[in-house]
């Protein structure tokens, strides 16, 4: 999975390309065999930034729920690893609505001694980024809300800090979505509210100063998650 966009590594499609080419190859020489799928991070995936968020969302998606593209990406790269290993009989898609998805994951934990019911951590303090006009929402740059989470304590500077577990950002409107003015967008999570302040400017300064939000008349659409593949796995 080679992301593509503001808030991937590889800000656009060739150098997405040269990468997904050069694993790819890596892969089939060492006999195994390998393909990359070029999927879009210009706009955050699902609706969680953050450690406890991202968890809380995938264990809906395996329930059967979850936001509608990460249901797709998630079934998509299931088919493409099927497909790698020569299993065809199975349909990833139909796993998660009938529950043997989330009964394999519960399986997963307790083998390993967990708490597959253990509560996920919930943030002290929130503060919300609402709409400034009616509209529809153009531009959730993946950059800037990615960049916000990190200052809220969802990621290192340093590999010795801490993360706090339940920092990040909730996404309540997203790209392509209409909102009035005083909607709630997002909602910032984090366990020391001083550092609301400099979420808040990374999320006025991204996107060089336009910043991370764009609130529009005529509205926007997402385009495809996954745009391109390289490598063949049969």
């Amino acid at each position: 999975d080679v992301k593509v966009g503001s808030g991937a590594f590889m800000k656009d499609l060739d150098t997405a390309r040269e990468l997904a080419r050069t694993m790819v190859e890596l892969g089939t020489d060492a006999g195994v065999f390998t393909s990359a799928l070029l999927t879009d991070m210009s706009t955050p995936l699902g609706r969680g930034i953050g450690n406890g968020l991202e968890v809380t969302e995938s264990v809906e998606v395996l329930a059967g729920g979850g936001p509608a593209d990460v249901v797709e990406l998630t079934v998509v790269l299931a088919r493409e690893m099927l497909a790698g290993a020569g299993v065809t009989d199975v349909d990833p898609a139909e796993a998660l609505k009938d529950g043997r998805a989330m009964d394999a994951w519960r399986r997963m934990i307790e083998a390993q001694g967990g708490d597959a019911d253990a509560p996920m951590p919930v943030a002290p303090h929130t503060e919300e980024v609402r709409a400034e006009s009616d509209g529809v929402i153009t531009r959730m740059d993946a950059l800037g809300v990615g960049v916000a989470a990190w200052r809220l304590g969802a990621g290192r500077a340093r590999k010795e800090d801490p993360v706090q577990a339940s920092a990040g950002v909730f996404l309540h409107k997203t790209l392509g979505e209409t909102v009035r003015k005083g909607d709630v967008i997002m909602t910032l999570n984090t366990e020391t509210p001083g550092r609301f302040g400099r979420a808040q400017e990374a999320l006025a300064d991204a996107c060089d100063g336009r910043g991370a939000v764009e609130i529009s008349a005529n509205g926007a659409e997402r385009g495809p998650i996954v745009m391109d593949r390289i490598g063949t796995a049969t």
